[in-house]
């Protein structure tokens, strides 16, 4: 990261879900480093409360909240609201970037791993959105964004569960942007390509980018993304 981002997010708020690695990951380390208290969440609690410590440990300025969250669960979600609201405030940026995937045919596919993967991918942004959009608007201000993937604009074989949902990531997000456009909140998407990530191995797709690469697109569209650009979903192929 460049000296020049080193406290271009002082003073705010963040919520990333789904950081325990990869991307997620990556993007709590970026928005840290640029100075925002951050709050990040996952499944599985020893996991997201290391990552927590060891990026808090490269950047003492703050704090970093872990939260063990499911996000496809609404309970689950009121509470990561509550400890967030509790200990850091009403965030000014949102990323909805937990999700999951499963390779194989349609016919092959059972209803419940259809689930899951909606579920991770989808309805986790609605969930984690539904609870923190209230504050945002009462305030006037904020900015989310959703990992979506360019299998949200593009159809992919064996990947028909993911490919439909991350298409509704796309959708919602643009809608969300007209419905929040006249009070201060900026929505956006970006849809990466092939990312040097545990969920690509397997895939037979060869990585074009690091993770590191997302979140320099997140970090941009969080600091320097002027009002004018919401509902966007920005292609990162590397």
């Amino acid at each position: 990261m460049p000296d020049s981002d080193s406290h271009v997010l002082d003073g705010k708020v963040a919520v990333i879900t789904g950081a325990s690695r990869g991307i997620g990951r990556s993007l709590a380390e970026h928005f840290a480093a640029a100075g925002a208290r951050v709050a990040i969440c996952g499944r599985h609690e020893e996991t997201i409360k290391r990552v927590a410590a060891e990026i808090a440990a490269k950047n003492p300025r703050h704090e970093v909240l872990w939260v063990r969250c499911d996000v496809t669960d609404f309970s689950h979600v009121r509470k990561l609201h509550a400890e967030v609201d509790a200990k850091l405030g009403v965030p000014d940026i949102l990323v909805n970037n937990a999700g999951s995937v499963a390779r194989m045919r349609l016919d092959e596919m059972s209803e419940a791993i259809w689930d899951e993967v909606v579920s991770s991918n989808l309805k986790s942004v609605f969930n984690v959105t539904r609870a923190f959009l209230p504050q945002m608007r009462s305030r006037g201000s904020g900015r989310i964004l959703n990992i979506a993937s360019i299998s949200g604009k593009e159809g992919t074989p064996r990947l028909t569960a993911y490919c439909a949902a991350k298409h509704g990531v796309i959708g919602l997000t643009r809608a969300l942007a007209e419905e929040t456009r006249d009070v201060g909140i900026q929505v956006n998407a970006i849809c990466p390509g092939s990312v040097d990530t545990e969920m690509l191995k397997g895939s037979g797709f060869a990585p074009q980018m690091k993770p590191d690469d997302v979140a320099n697109v997140a970090l941009y569209l969080a600091a320097y993304a002027p009002a004018a650009l919401t509902g966007s979903c920005i292609d990162v192929f590397g």
